[in-house]
């Protein structure tokens, strides 16, 4: 891969059911799970975002647990994955991290996503800018992310005759991951 990808987990601006702006909480799996699929993919690094200190305090000890507390020792291959983990306020700060010119690119399950997964693909292992692939919480991301983005990838499709697309975010970025850096 030419362009460093950041995966980042944005819990604030995102969306409610009734597509209102709010601010979602941290949970253990989200975290676990995205730190461990962005390590195994060779993502350049993993950014949980959010506004909340209390709730980045809950990650920086959830992250301490694995990379120096007794979860690291007793299960160590967790602790790499886990030490590519940055706990950030904005989603600016994640742009700022992955560097220089980073462009902005989002998921979403609603229809709309324009780039293909091949496409993006191909554009990740050309040069270019470093990469923030955002991953939103709740019910998705706000439209003021949706805005800024350079690019929105086309919606992970279920093959089912009804439709049906209610991945959970640690499913959807495993799935992103893998059509994206994959072999």
């Amino acid at each position: 891969m030419s362009r460093p990808l950041t995966v980042a987990l944005l819990h604030h601006p995102v969306l409610d059911r009734g597509s209102e702006v709010i601010t979602t909480a941290v949970t253990n799996l989200d975290v676990h799970d995205i730190a461990r699929s962005a390590h195994t993919f060779g993502a350049a690094g993993f950014a949980v975002v959010h506004p909340v200190a209390a709730q980045r305090e809950l990650v920086r000890r959830i992250r301490d647990h694995w990379v120096e507390g007794s979860g690291g020792r007793r299960i160590p291959d967790r602790r790499p994955a886990m030490q590519g983990l940055s706990i950030l306020p904005a989603l600016d700060d994640a742009l700022a991290q992955a560097g220089a010119g980073a462009e902005l690119w989002v998921t979403s399950a609603a229809a709309g996503g324009s780039l293909p997964v091949a496409e993006a693909r191909d554009r990740l292992r050309a040069e270019g800018a470093p990469v923030v692939l955002v991953f939103g919480t709740g019910w998705g991301l706000a439209p003021e992310v949706l805005a800024r983005a350079a690019e929105r990838l086309e919606p992970i499709r279920s093959p089912r005759a009804d439709g049906y697309n209610h991945l959970s975010v640690r499913a959807a970025a495993a799935i992103y991951l893998d059509r994206l850096l994959g072999v």
